[in-house]
């Protein structure tokens, strides 16, 4: 009787322990971060096909989302995934609310002025895309501009136009998987 009893204090204990855990776990997941992994080559050299990477999903309520920023989004309909697969992308914010934007000479230039971009290769040629072809664009006041760093091999706001802060999952924050790329990821700064 008595071994009958500890076993089921012990089943129990681990029960609520078990509950707890899944309970943090699942409040973390929908309200504070969540996991993503990395699907293709739109974000090399940084981010490569396979990474997990962890996104914020909680600085966007208290914060605008700023230049240079990973953010994962869900896709816009112009991007053409397939119904039903919950499309998600990853890319870098370029262009923030009320800025004009102008592809040219294989750059990106905010309201006139050069972008430095100092995390992509300098060989990497940043070519107008069917939104971006008839010159600079001025994005509305609830619109960000978003590119892949692998610029020959992304399809971004240069094929189908700005989004819209509702369709921004959260900030990538942290790179988890593979170990040897693990860390932080580090914000770049501007002169503007």
């Amino acid at each position: 009787m008595k071994i009958l009893r500890s076993l089921s204090n012990l089943f129990l204990d681990l029960a609520e322990t078990l509950t707890i855990g899944l309970s943090i776990f699942l409040v973390v997941y929908l309200f504070f971060m969540q996991p993503h992994q990395v699907n293709g080559q739109s974000m090399v050299p940084n981010f490569h096909n396979a990474d997990y990477v962890l996104t914020d999903k909680i600085s966007y309520r208290f914060s605008q989302p700023e230049r240079g920023q990973v953010v994962v989004f869900h896709a816009p309909p112009a991007a053409h995934c397939p119904t039903g697969t919950g499309c998600d992308f990853i890319k870098r914010v370029i262009g923030l609310p009320g800025e004009q934007l102008t592809v040219k000479d294989c750059h990106y230039y905010i309201n006139g002025r050069l972008l430095p971009e100092p995390y992509i290769p300098r060989d990497f040629c940043t070519k107008r895309g069917k939104f971006t072809a008839n010159g600079p664009i001025t994005l509305g006041a609830d619109e960000y501009f978003v590119s892949g760093d692998n610029r020959p091999y992304s399809s971004d706001s240069r094929a189908w136009g700005p989004i819209k802060p509702t369709a921004i999952v959260g900030r990538v924050f942290f790179v988890y998987w593979p170990m040897d790329r693990a860390g932080l990821l580090k914000q770049p700064s501007y002169p503007f």
